[in-house]
């Protein structure tokens, strides 16, 4: 059974970050949400007025939706707080463009704000947090005490490193790819050089994952407007198309994976591919969630740049980093530009960024089609978005 034609029906019309970084004890996750919101209405040239359709999903609330309108002052008629994880977000611009095609909504806005970091420097403050979300890992895992998440994708990678030679160089590459990218993005949060050899000599965290295979923790927003493609093309910016999109999940516990090597990544693209009726072999630039150095691996594989088992080879000798010939990652990733606990919505300001050729130092040249890639979960939700310029229609 297949869904609505969803090729070029509805288009990103606006997009922004909030303040990234540290942003101290005296802002929230809603103040930043807030802020993107704003910054993403004025780059489409609307404002919260326009908007009736409302998608959102914030880590420790669990009525995210509810908080945001309030926030906002919107009363929104259509609304979604699907909450997978990280992925969320790029399943929040599919759901947004079925929304729309099916006239349930006008004007979309995808919305995400976070203090993860703020939320740790500072705690005993007096911040007021909300109470952490009780533990989730499953009884008959939490016996072994897992350090959840790393712990989970730690045993991806060593079952990766098992099966196919991968090698922790051919990891530390994906890390000093995405720092590379960062050190042209002045908003990243971490710049300085980085080296192969600096990743392996750094504390391990979870073996075969040192610290440096993991992301970062910040505090940051984003947000995305969201329209049918004809209103798109009348406001102001150049409208990025979406031309496919796919979800997939099939487990939740990283014990129940089916297989530590093989993510649901590759039904979700599969899915995307079809309704943009496009092939990895027609995207420009990549952007992943890179939430420790073996998801880009994983990602590349299932998304069909390269064969099983092939991607810590495909990852060296700079090929994903800048002047290689695939760029991944373009603005530094959760790696080394910004990871507030959920990345999911940065892989699409990025890739739409890059289709309006507004990156600046990292821009690349002629992209046309961008892919953007979610995650949630323990490489559990995996969402995938195909997004165009009008060039590629």
């Amino acid at each position: 059974m297949s869904g609505p034609d969803l090729r070029g029906a509805a288009a990103i019309a606006g997009v922004a970050e909030s303040d990234l970084g540290e942003v101290g004890p005296g802002r929230y996750a809603l103040d930043l949400a807030a802020q993107a919101a704003g910054a993403a209405l004025a780059d489409a040239g609307l404002s919260t007025r326009d908007v009736d359709g409302l998608f959102c999903a914030i880590a420790g609330r669990g009525m995210a939706p509810l908080d945001v309108a309030e926030y906002l002052g919107v009363r929104p008629r259509y609304t979604d707080g699907t909450m997978v994880g990280g992925s969320s977000f790029v399943s929040h611009l599919h759901h947004a463009a079925l929304a729309i095609a099916a006239g349930a909504c006008h004007t979309a806005l995808i919305v995400y704000g976070s203090t993860a970091r703020s939320d740790s420097v500072h705690a005993g403050n007096g911040r007021g947090r909300l109470p952490a979300a009780p533990p989730e890992t499953p009884s008959y895992e939490a016996a072994y005490r897992p350090r959840m998440p790393v712990t989970g994708y730690a045993l991806a990678a060593a079952r990766h490193m098992h099966q196919y030679g991968t090698t922790r160089a051919q990891l530390a590459e994906v890390a000093v790819a995405a720092r590379q990218w960062a050190r042209l993005n002045p908003r990243a949060f971490v710049r300085d050089p980085l080296t192969v050899e600096d990743v392996l000599a750094s504390r391990i965290v979870s073996s075969p994952l040192s610290v440096l295979d993991c992301c970062l923790v910040t505090d940051g927003g984003g947000a995305l407007v969201v329209t049918a493609a004809d209103r798109a093309g009348h406001l102001r910016r150049p409208p990025v198309y979406l031309l496919g999109a796919g979800e997939a999940h099939w487990h939740r516990a990283i014990s129940q994976m089916p297989d530590l090597t093989v993510t649901a990544a590759t039904e979700s693209s599969r899915r995307a591919y079809e309704m943009a009726k496009v092939g990895p072999q027609d995207v420009d630039v990549v952007q992943l969630y890179d939430a420790f150095t073996i998801n880009t691996v994983l990602f590349l594989e299932d998304l069909g740049f390269c064969a099983k088992g092939e991607g810590g080879a495909f990852v060296s000798g700079g090929r994903i980093a800048p002047g290689g010939s695939l760029p991944v990652n373009t603005n530094g990733g959760g790696l080394s530009y910004c990871h507030p606990g959920m990345y999911g919505i940065f892989t699409l300001i990025e890739a739409a960024r890059q289709i309006r050729g507004e990156a600046g130092e990292r821009q690349q040249p002629d992209v046309t089609i961008a892919l953007a890639h979610g995650n949630g979960g323990q490489l559990s939700s995996q969402a995938t978005a195909i997004l165009g310029s009008e060039q590629a229609l």
